[in-house]
């Protein structure tokens, strides 16, 4: 019998994208119908969590498929170069034919490829790139994204300005579509589409705006143990990570990232058919995923942002179809802990490579078949010292519980996150369950003890 053919692939990126904004989860107001096919007819992976909940440190553990303490970036740190192999490396060394378009990887130094053979970028808040290049000419007035006066991190919303095709959601497919078309040779395609949206600046075409100003958008959860920032927000800048948006900056905000999110779903009108009939004239077996970095507080808790262990900035949409060949289950909803680590497991074994020993993630192809095994006992997230100390965490979940300790401080936050997904009630405060906070506690120190890499603050688990 001949081998299978390896599969053709692509993963759809979004940035800074929650796990809870999909019509597929019962948002009350995101429309993502393209998305949700994606896990409709294919595999939903409900409890999907980035280990370090920021940019640089995401992608460094989907590109390497190892922890953060592994690869050693376990906070924002820009200019560390990737030390071990990369995703599209081990694919082109297996005979893939590799491509990004849209926003980098965050690879360090840029004009490094980690095995990228084709690189279309438009990261948005660059210069240089291909997109500004693209925007520069074509509006040679408008002095780049900058010129339309949005922050790059902050709650801002504005309409975007320009006819629809300038937009760097619209360019990135445009890329990818290219890249489609011009695949034209024997060898199987990967292809990474990477937007920057629904990442700040909040500015989707004017339609998708208009769309959700016109809804009753839900209220940010705020749970009984959050408080306000100081002077309640005022004065801390559009850019702050403490937040209390209420009335028109709140309304326009959501508006503005919703729109971001639908607009993305609307682009996979063209991008996923195309793919797939790409595969089929070729003759291969297709894999598409759908993940983001990480995802966004949006006033949750009185945070903007991500770098924060709860649920709106840690959990992503996590989303996997695959041809009838490749035998993935349809419609499987999996509610165990994956992270972004185990993309790179799963195609290595969806492709038929080897998984080789320092990857820390675990291949989902037994689960995305059926199979009835445990990922994971519990999954392990962390964040260190960056924008600011407060932001240090160390944090374990099953899927049902969520356990976190502040390095800095020794607060502690023990979530049923089952019954509580919005994390409304921290039961580390109530004695009845002292045993259960007690179980976590014990459970994070004896991974601590494991490390290689120790994390900022003390090395064991304080008590209370």
């Amino acid at each position: 019998m001949s081998k299978p053919k390896s599969p053709n692939i692509l993963i759809v990126m979004p940035d800074q994208m929650r796990g809870d904004c999909l019509s597929l989860e019962r948002h009350p107001a995101v429309m993502t119908p393209n998305i949700d096919s994606l896990g409709g007819s294919g595999a939903h992976f409900t409890r999907a969590y980035s280990t370090c909940p920021s940019c640089i440190p995401a992608r460094r553990a989907m590109m390497t498929g190892q922890f953060p303490e592994t690869n050693g970036v376990v906070g924002y740190k820009d200019g560390i170069p990737i030390e071990s192999k990369t995703m599209p490396q081990y694919l082109a060394d297996a005979g893939y034919a590799t491509a990004i378009t849209g926003r980098t990887m965050h690879q360090s130094p840029a004009d490094e490829p980690y095995g990228f053979e084709q690189r279309r970028l438009g990261s948005t808040y660059i210069q240089d790139d291909e997109y500004a290049r693209m925007l520069d000419e074509a509006v040679p007035e408008l002095g780049g994204i900058r010129g339309i006066g949005c922050a790059f991190n902050g709650w801002q919303a504005k309409p975007w300005p320009l006819d629809e095709y300038l937009h760097p959601t619209n360019w990135t497919v445009q890329q990818s579509r290219k890249v489609i078309a011009e695949h034209d040779d024997d060898r199987p395609l990967f292809l990474i589409n990477s937007f920057y949206a629904p990442h700040p600046p909040l500015i989707p075409p004017s339609f998708y705006m208009e769309r959700y100003l016109r809804m009753d958008l839900p209220s940010p959860a705020i749970g009984d143990w959050a408080s306000p920032p100081p002077n309640d927000g005022i004065g801390m800048g559009v850019e702050s990570a403490r937040v209390h948006l209420r009335g028109e900056a709140l309304l326009s905000a959501q508006a503005g990232y919703f729109g971001l999110i639908n607009h993305i779903d609307d682009q996979m009108t063209w991008l996923l058919p195309e793919f797939r009939n790409l595969s089929r004239r070729n003759g291969r077996p297709w894999l598409i995923l759908l993940t983001s970095d990480h995802g966004e507080m949006l006033g949750d808790h009185y945070y903007f942002r991500k770098c924060e262990p709860y649920e709106g900035s840690a959990r992503v949409p996590f989303l996997i179809q695959g041809s009838p060949e490749l035998e993935f289950s349809r419609g499987l909803h999996c509610s165990q802990p994956v992270c972004l680590e185990d993309i790179l497991p799963t195609l290595l074994d969806s492709a038929g490579i080897d998984i080789p020993d320092d990857i820390d993630g675990q291949s989902l192809l037994p689960v995305l078949r059926g199979d009835e095994v445990e990922i994971r006992p519990q999954l392990h997230c962390e964040h260190s010292r960056c924008y600011s100390i407060e932001q240090a965490f160390q944090s374990l979940t099953d899927g049902h519980m969520k356990y976190i300790w502040r390095t800095h401080t020794g607060y502690e936050e023990l979530f049923d996150i089952d019954n509580d997904p919005s994390e409304l009630t921290n039961l580390a405060t109530d004695t009845s369950h002292s045993e259960e906070l007690a179980r976590w506690q014990g459970l994070l120190a004896d991974r601590l003890k494991q490390r290689s890499l120790q994390p900022p603050g003390d090395s064991t688990v304080r008590r209370q």
